[in-house]
């Protein structure tokens, strides 16, 4: 759902009626923020000020901060720090004023209260970062980008977004649409001047120009994969049959006791998930119920049908099994699993458990007779970790991320992905429109969605639903 004050683009460029909002997680904590913008909110809030020496709020010169008693009539509420802010100079580019009170609810509310009753209303979700873009201090990627570091769960996860708020994606997004833009120069001018049949660019030529453009745009949306696995983590799905040891896996893994751990075979029914980071990239494991046909409990069925639809959506799968289970059985129930899922983009990694009771001379044996899985498998005991290790060593070779180097420009929002196979979709009849010597008018309405298409990226073509769709996720305060 959009915001229903959005009316157009243009309307909001015009809105700049003052706000105000808690900025930081409401609750008890030492400090708390309360956030002001938009014009005439520092003479609003002045007279709740009262600074040593008898200044006034709307004598702080830009960025200055003082400290001040926060009152209501003749009320003191709280002892504050107050900073000012000047456009164009400021998170949003209008006036912005900053309170950091304690972080008493109490506080917090009556601020707020005074602040509404002085004429200043209450932001709406992402109304300050909204203000930003309109105003030109962000565009849309890089707003988009403030969300996803509040969000960020890890460091891959902070390096990405980070990264985002540079500006590193709507860099390499301008430096095609320029390169979209002097292609569709060329085009136009032929259609100007088609009647004396000149031509400005050797068709030829415009046609490595376009497959080259084309290649960049699906390099870019490529990296989507590994841009989403970074920003909301890796799936995870430990499954096996039952008592292999999933459940004690999944609490050695991220070190605490997140799933019962029995020997009654079907005690995990639902399933379990938990986090941890691994070299700065968020795993998120699945521990599910046993694969197995033989039960007639309703609940456990359930259970089983849910870790068949979560193989599916896995990335990683570790199939458990014990070392006492029959070879045969351990390559059944991997048959088992690759025919429910697409190995060509998941990856199954074999985990052969409880190893701390098993004979040497039984584990090679068993190494032996299972050449025939889809990878090797990995012998450990979860209960001892015992070569724990080696397995989390298995599971960063096989995602294969990067880490987000530099040099390196990642999508990771979805919205930028869809806007990029359109873009390479316009390009690619671009080509077959060259090829096929189709007149330049019809070449250029390609070229124009294609730059259309970029252009929604970073918001230089934009639509109130897009930017409702957009801001409406962000906390109210930011």
């Amino acid at each position: 759902m959009a915001f229903m004050y959005l009316c157009s683009v243009r309307t909001l460029m015009d809105y700049d009626d003052p706000i105000c909002a808690l900025s930081t997680p409401p609750g008890v904590g030492a400090l708390a923020m309360v956030r002001l913008t938009g014009a005439g909110c520092v003479e609003r809030a002045s007279p709740f000020f009262r600074f040593p020496g008898g200044r006034r709020l709307t004598s702080l010169q830009a960025n200055e901060t003082r400290y001040a008693l926060f009152a209501e009539d003749d009320e003191t509420i709280d002892e504050v720090m107050v900073t000012v802010y000047r456009p164009p100079h400021s998170y949003t580019g209008e006036e912005m004023v900053e309170i950091t009170c304690h972080g008493s609810q109490y506080i917090q509310q009556r601020i707020l209260q005074a602040l509404i009753a002085a004429g200043i209303r209450t932001a709406r979700p992402g109304e300050f970062t909204l203000r930003a873009f309109l105003n030109g201090r962000l565009d849309l990627a890089r707003a988009e980008a403030v969300a996803d570091l509040i969000a960020a769960r890890s460091a891959a996860a902070h390096r990405l977004a980070l990264s985002q708020l540079q500006g590193k994606v709507s860099e390499e997004i301008g430096r095609l649409r320029e390169q979209l833009l002097h292609f569709a120069v060329m085009i136009e001018l032929e259609n100007d001047f088609g009647e004396e049949e000149v031509e400005f660019a050797d068709r030829e030529e415009l046609i490595r120009l376009a497959s080259g453009l084309l290649q960049r745009l699906h390099d870019l949306a490529a990296t989507f994969r590994e841009g989403n696995l970074m920003k909301h983590g890796i799936p995870v799905v430990i499954a096996g049959a039952p008592n292999t040891g999933k459940s004690t896996l999944l609490n050695t893994l991220v070190q605490e006791e997140k799933a019962i751990v029995s020997e009654i075979p079907g005690t995990t029914r639902d399933l379990i998930e938990e986090s941890f980071q691994l070299d700065g990239f968020l795993f998120r494991f699945i521990d599910t119920a046993g694969l197995r046909e033989d039960t007639h409990d309703r609940i456990e069925k359930i259970g089983i049908e849910r870790t068949y639809k979560k193989l599916r959506e896995a990335t990683v799968i570790l199939l458990v099994a014990d070392w006492q289970q029959p070879p045969e059985e351990i390559l059944r129930q991997a048959a088992a699993i690759t025919g429910e899922t697409d190995l060509s983009r998941q990856h199954l990694i074999p985990v052969i458990n409880k190893c701390d009771t098993a004979p040497e001379e039984k584990l090679k044996e068993l190494k032996s007779a299972l050449g025939e899985l889809p990878a090797p498998p990995v012998f450990i005991s979860a209960r001892t970790e015992q070569n724990i290790s080696q397995l989390k060593a298995r599971l960063k070779e096989v995602v294969h991320l990067s880490g987000g180097t530099d040099q390196e420009v990642i999508i990771s929002n979805a919205r930028h992905h869809e806007a990029l196979l359109r873009a390479a979709g316009d390009i690619k009849r671009v080509v077959r429109g060259l090829r096929q010597g189709l007149s330049s008018d019809l070449v250029a309405l390609d070229l124009r969605q294609a730059i259309h298409h970029l252009g929604e990226i970073t918001g230089e073509i934009t639509t109130d639903e897009i930017l409702g769709n957009i801001f409406e996720r962000f906390c109210i305060g930011k």
